[in-house]
């Protein structure tokens, strides 16, 4: 862990020059945020989420994990923000050519966000997330609530609005964007 997070502000490029942590990090506005590790239901509904997703993307997309997203808000030279969500899903090519390139995957690149809430996450994930996905560009943005009954926010940009909803889906979730996805949020606990 640095040892100068109370006097520096890091641009992006300064976050991803730390590399590998063993701390779950992100970077809001230029400061380095440490997370709790995960909680048993919180990995264990992620880890049956990416099986679902995983298994109805088209070849040309895919799924990650706990990766770092630069969402770009600001000028490189300036503190930046990078989030580390639940699950993207992204075209296979633009995380490929990041990996060649030696860089983050960049919000441009994303088509989906999924983050899950955790107890000390709850307005982070529904009001500051939000915010920073619409202004970023990410088109759609999943918040998975597992508090009973496990329930399923599913938010799509939109020019005039920001991020438009359409109320917490439970049960099993059915979409056409950003592709047809059939979700079974009962079965992320079992």
């Amino acid at each position: 862990m640095p040892t100068d997070l109370d006097k520096h502000l890091y641009t992006v490029g300064d976050y991803a020059a730390l590399g590998e942590t063993e701390y779950w990090s992100e970077l809001q506005e230029g400061k380095i945020v440490v997370s709790p590790s995960l909680t048993y239901d919180h990995g264990m509904a992620v880890s049956e989420l990416f099986v679902q997703v995983r298994a109805q993307l088209p070849p040309n997309l895919i799924t990650v994990p706990g990766i770092d997203i630069d969402l770009a808000l600001v000028p490189e030279d300036q503190p930046g923000t990078v989030r580390r969500p639940d699950l993207v899903v992204v075209e296979r090519a633009d995380r490929k050519r990041a990996m060649a390139e030696g860089r983050l995957l960049r919000a441009s690149e994303v088509l989906l966000i999924v983050e899950t809430v955790s107890p000390g996450s709850r307005r982070t994930d529904y009001r500051i997330k939000r915010d920073e996905y619409a202004d970023a560009g990410i088109p759609h943005y999943w918040i998975l609530d597992l508090d009973e009954p496990v329930s399923l926010l599913a938010c799509h940009l939109t020019k005039e609005f920001g991020y438009v909803d359409h109320g917490e889906a439970t049960g099993k979730f059915t979409t056409n964007e950003p592709v047809p996805f059939t979700i079974d949020l009962t079965a992320l606990l079992d």
